[in-house]
């Protein structure tokens, strides 16, 4: 997704622009990873003296609720990037420095016969791993 995208999806929804905003946007648009709320405190440190914890987990909160930003757990701790395909995909995620990796096979596609009484509603699929670099 682009800032642009994300501001008009904010705007659509009733919330008003601000700095601290657009430069979260900023930061997740830049990396093609999952980061941390601590990465984000650090990123905007240097710009917004005195940004809370609780400003951050707020607007993280937001823009995951918004599908703006997706969220997994590495770790033990919640990882966010920007929402990034409008097509059906799934993630290699490393489990060192949060890189992703589009995967295109969907396991569900297996699945039909398995829960045929079932209504399925929505998944999500995750593999974790090291990327290249990290194994090194």
């Amino acid at each position: 997704m682009k800032i642009e995208e994300a501001l008009a999806l904010l705007k659509e929804a009733g919330y008003k622009y601000t700095d601290k905003r657009e430069m979260i946007l900023t930061f997740f648009a830049n990396e093609d990873r999952y980061r941390t709320a601590k990465d984000l405190l650090a990123y905007l440190e240097p710009h917004f003296e005195g940004i809370s914890f609780d400003t951050i987990y707020r607007n993280l909160h937001l823009f995951n609720q918004l599908g703006i930003l997706e969220s997994t757990e590495l770790n033990g701790e919640k990882n966010y990037q920007m929402s990034c395909a409008k097509h059906h995909h799934h993630h290699f995620i490393c489990k060192d420095c949060g890189l992703t990796k589009e995967i295109h096979a969907c396991p569900m596609d297996r699945l039909p016969t398995e829960l045929n009484n079932f209504v399925i509603d929505d998944h999500k699929f995750e593999i974790y791993g090291l990327c290249p670099h990290c194994q090194q």
